[in-house]
């Protein structure tokens, strides 16, 4: 069974945030940052900074959308939150 996870980068660049699904967030990082994804191939390089556990695809795409909505004042505070799998 795979893992599902939303994340967010913040680019080293602007300081502008990506938010993203995926199921390997190291590997879907590694390619953001090799220039892969045409929406972040102009911010390289960027950072990791917020992953959280989805219980399926379904529900990661749905939180995915609503993060997507948010102003940079709640993703910094996100991403302090516990539920950011990264400060565990």
């Amino acid at each position: 069974m795979e893992n599902h996870y939303v994340y967010i980068l913040q680019s080293d660049v602007d300081g502008t945030f990506y938010k993203g699904y995926t199921t390997d967030y190291l590997r879907r990082l590694e390619h953001h940052n090799l220039g892969l994804s045409r929406y972040t191939s102009n911010k390289l390089p960027w950072q990791l900074v917020y992953v959280e556990f989805a219980e399926n695809k379904r529900e990661a795409l749905i939180r995915e959308k609503k993060l997507k909505r948010c102003n940079s004042e709640y993703l910094r505070w996100l991403i302090d939150q516990p539920s950011n799998l990264l400060k565990g």
